[in-house]
């Protein structure tokens, strides 16, 4: 008996757990890793590697150009719905911070939208879970 209590609390508890953005992911590109963990009440995205561009060099903030890309906060969501976040991701290729959304179709798979003028014009990417 205990053991099918144990089991059925692992069932009910597995779909939160397949659903969950925190770990890392490889980039649409396959360029570029970051990492989702916890930052206070919300899910932060931090590059962890980075192939090619090592540099910030398009970043509107020109004192900020010429750090290093791994390391840098890229995405910052709060969760909106059962399987959706909310807020903001920083695109280091042409330098800019869009309003974004992220949505789980898979455990393995994520779909990340930037958007501009007030999500009439969004672009899409799905990234792949690393670990």
């Amino acid at each position: 008996m205990i053991g099918l209590v144990a089991a059925a609390a692992v069932m009910l508890s597995a779909p939160a757990l397949a659903n969950d953005p925190r770990g890392t992911w490889l980039s649409q590109s396959g360029e570029t890793r970051v990492r989702f963990a916890d930052c206070g009440n919300q899910l932060c995205g931090t590059i962890v590697a980075a192939s090619g561009q090592a540099r910030d060099e398009k970043n509107e903030n020109a004192a900020l150009r010429s750090r290093n890309l791994v390391g840098i906060r890229m995405i910052t969501m709060r969760a909106n719905g059962a399987n959706a976040w909310q807020g903001s991701l920083y695109n280091f290729q042409d330098g800019k911070t869009y309003n974004g959304r992220m949505t789980m179709p898979s455990a393995n798979s994520m779909s990340l939208s930037g958007c501009v003028l007030g999500g009439l014009i969004c672009r899409s990417q799905t990234w792949s879970r690393v670990n």
